[in-house]
């Protein structure tokens, strides 16, 4: 299985437009943990981040079938990327929640140590979108992400 970038609506050599203001992002009404505070494990844990990209994940071994999709999000903290999985049986369910651009809170993921083999940014986790997993945009009270700066997909895809 490998996570290639196929991405929908995009091309790979596309920058990314999401960035974090450095003013305090903390506001109240939306609680989440930022990447550095995730711990292994499920738990009722949530995120606040931008939703950066998502691609279809395929199996080169198997014909290039595909096996789920791998999002990115950025975190508060400036150049912070974690990406997430579904597999294929959850794909269709979160596909209207997966939009590039916006803000939104996860919440009840699985998060796991990232195989060196799958390892697409620096983060040494990932998160797991399971069965309980909630993707909500963000609309009041989210970590301000502003649209200004960029991000090149150098520093993501490493």
């Amino acid at each position: 299985m490998s996570a290639t970038p196929r991405l929908r609506g995009g091309n790979a050599s596309k920058n990314v437009s999401l960035c974090l203001s450095g003013s305090s992002n903390r506001r109240p009404g939306v609680r989440h943990s930022t990447f550095e505070s995730l711990r292994l494990g499920r738990s009722s844990q949530s995120i606040a981040s931008g939703f950066l990209h998502f691609w279809d994940s395929l199996n080169f071994k198997k014909d290039m079938e595909f096996v789920g999709i791998t999002v990115l999000f950025l975190d508060e903290k400036l150049n912070s990327v974690i990406h997430g999985f579904t597999p294929i049986g959850r794909a269709n369910h979160y596909m209207p929640s997966l939009k590039a651009g916006s803000i939104v809170k996860v919440e009840r993921f699985e998060v796991a140590r990232c195989s060196s083999m799958f390892k697409i940014n620096d983060h040494s986790f990932l998160i797991r979108f399971i069965s309980l997993t909630i993707i909500d945009e963000v609309i009041t009270g989210a970590p301000e992400i502003n649209l200004l700066s960029r991000l090149d997909c150098s520093t993501i895809f490493k």
